[in-house]
């Protein structure tokens, strides 16, 4: 048992398992806050624009309420503000990724040319007076 306890503390202070771990807690965050966003501030404005005051406008009521039963609804929306809130999630998501894609992109750039500067300063340049026994010994070779 003491074997099995090691091998679960082994794995769950792994850095990874600890960069899940708080990618989850970001996300129920962040769904938080797209869920107000849609609710608070879309769902409203629709609910303006089909001069409602909430989004009950955008529901069909297939079967209305009897004393037997209840009334059977589709919730359009709840639907729009769940696609609205999707759409939300996917946009930030893509802006954050095209970010690190431009900064991994950016880096790589840096450490190219870092590159190149390293291997042009390691080649040492002839000097003037190099160079121009170097073209004496041409000429008198052309002789």
């Amino acid at each position: 048992m003491k074997k099995f306890f090691d091998e679960f503390k082994a794995f769950i202070t792994r850095g990874n398992v600890m960069d899940m771990a708080i990618g989850v807690i970001v996300g129920g965050a962040f769904g938080a806050i797209t869920g107000s966003l849609v609710n608070d501030v879309v769902t409203p404005l629709l609910a303006f624009l089909f001069k409602s005051p909430n989004t009950d406008a955008l529901n069909i009521t297939l079967r209305a309420a009897t004393e037997e039963a209840d009334a059977i609804v589709l919730g359009l929306g709840t639907f729009v503000g769940a696609i609205i809130n999707f759409l939300v999630i996917a946009l930030v998501l893509f802006s954050v990724i095209k970010a690190m894609n431009k900064a991994h992109e950016l880096a790589e750039k840096t450490k190219k040319k870092e590159e190149e500067a390293a291997a042009e300063e390691g080649e040492p340049k002839p000097t003037t007076e190099e160079l121009l026994g170097a073209i004496l010994e041409e000429l008198k070779k052309k002789d």
